[in-house]
């Protein structure tokens, strides 16, 4: 499989969770778009691309569980939440509910609206391991104080796939709960289509989702597909940023909510919509190569426990999971714990400290190892977060883990702390 792909031959590409790539196959076609679309610039715009585009949005629904006008494409899960967060309407006493390990850009949109509106954020504290149940109830149990309080709790933001560390959530039951208490559902399902099976979406009916394309679907970077469904959608009065689908109170209420949803979202300035463009050509390729999304899905979730065993044993420590296991259920991510001390005399114990050896692991793996590492702090000890693809195999988690037993072996001795680099 990794003959498909464009990596450099010396490269490790161990963290595919990050950004994506894509096949060969997807760039040509792209190509093609491209070379099509300026052999006829302005015919191209005005009527090729609107068919082509919905014909994209119709490939992509199934995806989702959705109708067709009920999923456009936004170049990213942080636009879409962007798009969501700052259509709604906010009143004093007005919260906004996330967990603690909620994306930083997601954090960060909660933190300016905090500024330029009356909602304000309230963070769940999670500590994980933790079981499914528990992490229902504290959702559960902190949503309810809040409202008790008097609190109108006008949205939730999770996860469907946490991006570090990185293991699944069970957001189908934080949906329904949501819906028990009255509050709006935010899904970042940025991990979400191509690495886990969200045809039950228009099912569990989250009131909105957006997930990346580009990371785990093999689209080239800047495609999200952001599912609205029809209930919902006149709360979404504008895309962002606003453009020529943009429609005044007094005219849109003559337009039918579906229509003027999708074309919020048919042209948002100039912008390099190609991308968007080539999902024919992904699950086409993911289809006939790769013998489609159930099998890709098996393959990579096999692959990352196993692999995640295998780093974990060689390293002489253990796997972020839980007792029953859910954590990593259908998840292609491994969290692997690295042997070094956190805090006294030999390990890290500042956040400067913490910083220093991150940037020096990452760049000792660009410079001496061609890979590149996604390290991180938790729970008082130092991770790395391992991606499974289809094409990775056993060898390469087994040169992960002869790599990380080098590192770790040199992050013990001290070496971090002196300016490899970083």
């Amino acid at each position: 499989m990794r003959a498909h792909f464009n990596f450099a031959n010396s490269y490790r590409p161990l963290n595919h969770g990050s950004f994506g790539t894509f096949p060969r196959a997807v760039q040509e076609f792209r190509f093609g778009v491209l070379r099509a679309w300026e052999e006829r610039e302005c015919i191209s715009q005005v009527f090729d691309y609107p068919p082509r585009l919905k014909e994209c949005r119709a490939l992509i629904a199934p995806l989702l569980g959705a109708d067709t006008d009920e999923v456009v494409f936004v170049p990213n899960a942080t636009t879409g939440v962007n798009t969501v967060l700052r259509n709604l309407v906010y009143q004093e006493g007005d919260i906004i509910i996330y967990p603690e390990t909620i994306y930083s850009s997601c954090r960060g949109t909660v933190e300016s609206l905090e500024e330029t509106t009356p909602v304000r954020g309230h963070k769940i504290e999670v500590l994980y391991p933790i079981e499914d149940d528990d992490l229902v109830d504290a959702f559960r149990t902190a949503a309810k104080q809040l409202i008790g309080e008097g609190y109108r709790i006008r949205v939730a933001v999770f996860d469907t796939i946490i991006s570090a560390p990185g293991i699944r959530v069970p957001w189908e039951r934080i949906v329904e709960s949501c819906r028990e208490l009255g509050i709006l559902s935010l899904i970042d399902g940025a991990h979400g289509i191509g690495h886990i099976d969200l045809t039950h979406v228009g099912t569990v009916k989250p009131d909105f989702l957006v997930s990346n394309c580009h990371k785990w679907l093999y689209v080239p970077r800047g495609c999200a597909a952001l599912y609205v469904p029809f209930a919902n959608q006149h709360l979404i009065t504008t895309a962002f940023p606003t453009s020529h689908g943009y429609q005044p109170p007094n005219v849109r209420r003559s337009i039918p909510t579906s229509k003027y949803f999708t074309e919020l979202f048919a042209y948002g300035a100039t912008v390099d919509v190609s991308t968007y463009l080539t999902v024919p050509a992904s699950l086409r390729f993911r289809q006939q190569r790769c013998g489609g999304e159930a099998a890709i899905r098996e393959y990579c979730t096999r692959l990352a426990r196993e692999g995640g065993d295998m780093v974990a044993l060689a390293l002489g420590t253990e796997v972020l999971d839980n007792e029953s296991g859910s954590l990593r259920q259908g998840c292609a991510f491994a969290n692997v714990r690295m042997p070094v001390p956190v805090g006294g005399e030999e390990g890290p114990s500042s956040a400067a400290d913490m910083d220093k050896v991150i940037g020096w692991i990452r760049t000792v793996a660009n410079k001496e190892f061609d890979t590149y590492l996604q390290p991180f702090f938790y729970r008082g000890a130092l991770w790395t977060r391992l991606s499974a693809q289809v094409y990775l195999d056993t060898a390469d988690f087994e040169w992960a883990a002869q790599t990380l037993v080098a590192i770790s072996s040199r992050l013990r001795s001290g070496e971090w702390k002196g300016s490899f680099g970083v």
